[in-house]
């Protein structure tokens, strides 16, 4: 049974449910607003806000109309481009000009007599949109808007622009968004009228009205749109309700007690003193505030992020041996066995100094190795058990579970992270990630977690030489992997992801592979791919790592963390269609040995300016803060850490590159609402309910509920 007020059922019926929407529209706006297993609502198409107005107001010529930025343009049609017999994915194309040059239009899966009678040869049209450049020509794909002259001249001074899918046009989207708006219930103002007025902010349902509208003036070349009011207003809610929801979330896991979890250090102490090197400063403050926590009478739920090589696991370590001294245990959990494998076989040598009884538990132990794993963590023979998902099964018992450290979390759903600390009485949670988070962002998504940066890495690692290649070189790129591999390093060559399919990715890393093995020899070249069995991508990762295979090629999925000394080449191949967080972790695999290391950025020219920002970064820095906080201003935070972080932001509205500066004064906002009102029963607290319903934020209400 829901919770949701009954009074907001309007806004969660389908879409499918408004005046004039039939089965073909609704399943287009299914596939753009829904979600496996849901249909879109009327409240996802109430937060799908338009990206950008086009204006009436004609942008000059087509030699003179800016990239990236929306123009309207009077052109005729000149020729038409059909999709060839068969390709039936391909695209049909319009080449347009004006005399001063020519400019294709491009429409995927639109009919071809639709796209015909719209764009007749020889018509002259008023055609609105978005200018890119794809191999060097002037292209715009899917025009906001195509207008006859008759039809120009009643057109409206400007139209909003919406993110569309097959079977949709903005104009379509903005008809049907009135529709919704007349569905919003009147609701009760859950902003502070002091800071409204203080902003010249209106009301929710006007400010949704307007940026519907396409309200605020077009952006013009050369211009920085000035920030709209009604799109602000509408940032900020949603970002308020982020923050209340995770104040709350934090507020009910601090309410839960605690118990002490750190002795007086001496097992510390045995295994920072036994190590080759010292402890980097950002080590030991990380250590020190863990510490701080386990002694506390309050749980802890701390998120530990460290760029590549920066130490986490000795830090993992460390707050694992202070659970121990307090007569306590401790379990990591990895994402996958080989991972797992590599944790337990690094924590056993650092532990040895001090006594500690390390242990392993996976999905593929035998039954027998299993069964007494099992024992010996139940009557405490065992001080830290490694393991991935294995761990988190109901027959996994403690004597006495203090501390849950959790490796990648990102790859960890809140409930396993849940199951895990129900399996002891008060555990502390540390769940680390390897992925530089930029601090707006870790604010947004991380909120309910206190955060311990690793900002150095320890002395003696190697800077690792980056350089770009053009994919013209790729002959001379294979002559330096055979001499790499000559010498006995070893060399990883990463296929990208040509577009969202598992297939095509596919295709081209077995292409790459068999180019290698015809070239390096087929024993020397090895293949992992997503579509393997995780026991078959062991298999050859574990090969990789003895040295049998000398060339890995790989789609993304080479895990994070893996650690292979030898391997000292990064190939990564159409490096310009990844993100740049991504390429500094795929780079990360490399350098982590006494020889020198080389990552070769492949791409394919000419480079748009984007794709060039973000290679010149890599280049120029190693420092994986600095490049995410770089990737934030390219990206936004919408693709920046890869697969989406379970309980992350997810914001429909707000932006946190152009919106960042309502974070802080959103998060003190939540911070005194809980404090003044924590069941969300005053006059505003029940309007704030309203909105973490809108939002869908509500986790924090049923922890209310739950008491």
């Amino acid at each position: 049974m829901s919770l949701r007020p009954a009074l907001l059922d309007p806004v969660f019926a389908p879409l499918s449910s408004l005046a004039g929407i039939g089965p073909k529209v609704a399943a287009a706006f299914d596939r753009l607003l829904g979600e496996p297993g849901r249909p879109a609502r009327v409240v996802d198409l109430l937060l799908h806000l338009p990206s950008a107005s086009v204006t009436r107001e004609l942008m000059g010529s087509i030699a003179e109309a800016p990239a990236g930025t929306p123009v309207t343009l009077a052109v005729q049609v000149t020729s038409h481009r059909p999709p060839p017999p068969g390709r039936g994915r391909a695209p049909f194309r319009v080449l347009v000009e004006d005399g001063t040059g020519d400019v294709t239009l491009v429409f995927f899966g639109l009919p071809a007599p639709r796209v015909v009678s719209m764009l007749p040869i020889g018509a002259r049209r008023f055609v609105s949109g978005t200018i890119e450049l794809y191999d060097g020509q002037r292209q715009m794909v899917h025009p906001a808007r195509i207008l006859d002259e008759s039809r120009a001249e009643s057109a409206g001074e400007s139209e909003p622009v919406y993110g569309l899918t097959e079977g949709l046009s903005s104009r379509l989207v903005a008809k049907h968004a009135g529709t919704a708006l007349a569905k919003l219930p009147p609701l009760a103002e859950w902003q502070d009228p002091a800071w409204l007025s203080q902003q010249g902010w209106p009301p929710f349902a006007e400010a949704l009205k307007a940026a519907h509208a396409g309200a605020g003036e077009p952006q013009r070349e050369g211009e920085e749109a000035p920030p709209d009011p009604a799109r602000r207003r509408l940032a900020y809610d949603e970002i308020l309700a982020s923050q209340l929801a995770l104040a709350l979330v934090r507020a009910a896991n601090r309410s839960r007690r605690g118990r002490p979890n750190a002795g007086d250090g001496s097992l510390m102490r045995r295994i920072t003193e036994a190590l080759p090197f010292p402890l980097t400063g950002a080590q030991e403050r990380a250590i020190g505030e863990i510490r701080r926590d386990l002694k506390s009478e309050e749980r802890m739920l701390r998120l530990l992020q460290g760029d590549v090589g920066a130490g986490k696991t000795l830090v993992a370590l460390l707050a694992m041996a202070s659970a121990v001294e307090a007569g306590r245990q401790a379990a990591l959990v990895a994402p996958t066995e080989i991972l797992a494998r590599q944790h337990a076989e690094r924590i056993a040598t650092m532990a040895e100094p001090a006594g500690l009884r390390i242990g392993i538990l996976t999905g593929r132990d035998k039954t027998r190795e299993r069964r007494e794993t099992l024992a010996a963590l139940a009557e405490g023979r065992i001080d830290i058990v490694v393991g991935t998902h294995a761990l988190l099964q109901g027959e996994v018992a403690f004597r006495d579970l203090g501390l849950a450290v959790i490796d990648e979390q990102h790859r960890f759903g809140v409930h396993q992270r849940l199951a895990l600390g129900q399996k002891g009485e008060a555990v502390d949670m540390l769940v680390m990630t390897a992925t530089p988070i930029p601090r707006t962002l870790a604010l947004s998504a991380f909120g309910d977690m206190d955060i311990s940066v690793l900002d150095e890495k320890p002395p003696g690692r190697r800077p690792i030489d980056t350089r770009l290649v053009s994919s013209d070189r790729l002959d001379e790129v294979t002559d330096a992997v055979a001499r790499a591999i000559g010498r006995g390093d070893l060399v990883y060559w990463v296929c990208p992801l040509v577009q969202e399919s598992e297939a095509v990715d596919l295709a081209a890393a077995e292409d790459r592979h068999r180019d290698l093995a015809a070239v390096l020899g087929e024993d020397a070249v090895g293949l992992v791919h997503g579509r393997m069995a995780p026991r078959d991508k062991d298999a050859v990762m574990t090969r990789f790592q003895g040295g049998e295979i000398k060339v890995l090629v790989s789609t993304t999925v080479i895990e994070v963390g893996v650690d292979v000394s030898r391997a000292t080449v990064m190939v990564i191949e159409h490096a310009e269609r990844f993100g740049l967080a991504q390429l500094h972790q795929l780079r990360g695999r490399v350098g982590r040995g006494e020889r020198p290391s080389v990552c070769l950025l492949l791409y394919k020219g000419p480079l748009g300016e984007a794709a060039k920002a973000r290679l010149e970064t890599l280049r120029r820095t190693e420092n994986g803060f600095e490049i995410a906080e770089e990737d934030l201003r390219l990206r936004g935070e919408g693709e920046l850490l890869g697969t989406r972080q379970a309980g992350a932001a997810n914001f429909r509205i707000a932006r946190l590159d152009t919106d960042a500066d309502l974070l802080p004064a959103a998060r003190d906002d939540a911070r005194l609402i809980v404090e003044r009102d924590p069941t969300l029963s005053g006059e505003r607290g029940e309007a704030l309910r309203l909105l973490l319903y809108l939002f869908e934020r509500d986790a924090g209400v049923r922890l209310l509920r739950a008491g």
